[in-house]
């Protein structure tokens, strides 16, 4: 398994490079990231456990290791974290299911054709 606390470290390091090179790519990503937090409507635990939800659908290790980190911080409970992650589960088998539909009218199309 991966060391998470090393690995947010090094990660952070790297887009700390990726800011001097390119600080509005940067500033954009941060003000995305922000947009929510104005209106806060959901509040932070739950606009994290969304994240940490989303980046297991993306599969994106550095989402992961930040948003993970976030969830807590805001108060996240274990049972919380599953119950998002039971939803990324369902989303990516709902997701797979839909392309499998998707896949089966390709194949249906290439005996037509």
């Amino acid at each position: 398994m991966q060391d998470w606390s090393v690995y947010r470290k090094q990660l952070a390091s790297r887009v700390g490079e990726i800011a001097k090179l390119s600080p509005d790519t940067l500033r954009g990503e941060q003000l995305l990231a922000g947009a929510g937090q104005k209106a806060d409507h959901l509040g932070a635990k739950t606009r994290e456990l969304i994240a940490l939800a989303v980046a297991v659908t993306t599969r994106c290790d550095g989402c992961i290791a930040f948003h993970a980190e976030a969830a807590v911080k805001h108060g996240a409970t274990r049972e919380e974290v599953a119950e998002a992650l039971g939803v990324a589960v369902a989303l990516n088998a709902g997701a797979a299911l839909v392309y499998s539909a998707r896949a089966l009218d390709a194949v249906e199309a290439s005996y037509v054709a």
